[in-house]
């Protein structure tokens, strides 16, 4: 299973305020410092900002912060905010017919579990 940019990127913008909590940074600050595209953060915060991961100040000293303290926030939270449901196949974590009678369903289910048992097991506070 891979991951795309948008978990890559998020992680390392939610990381980065992680860093300055409680204080807020701007987006252009945080896509210079970790060398993301400002337009492409934007849309990653704002995904992140929909689903109250982070909060949004406008004007001339706006900008963003954390949500909640970064040891109430898991990285399993914010890597399914960005990429969706973590599931290794289209089958898991969806209604199939075929379940039942799918040797290799158990083995993707499983693993999709472990997956996100292990990036629920961290939050954003140890990664700083």
């Amino acid at each position: 299973m891979k991951f795309s940019t948008k978990a890559e990127y998020g992680l390392k913008a939610m990381t980065n305020l992680a860093q300055s909590f409680p204080e807020q940074k701007n987006l252009k600050t945080i896509s210079q410092e970790e060398k993301i595209s400002a337009k492409y953060l934007e849309r990653l915060i704002g995904s992140l900002r929909k689903n109250n991961l982070v909060e949004s100040s406008k004007g001339k000293s706006g900008g963003y912060v954390l949500s909640r303290d970064p040891g109430k926030i898991k990285v399993g939270e914010i890597i399914e905010v960005l990429e969706g449901p973590i599931a290794p196949m289209k089958c898991v974590r969806k209604f199939c017919s075929l379940e039942h009678q799918c040797a290799s369903s158990k083995v993707w289910t499983r693993l999709a579990e472990q997956i996100k048992r292990t990036l629920d097991s961290i939050n954003l506070s140890e990664l700083i």
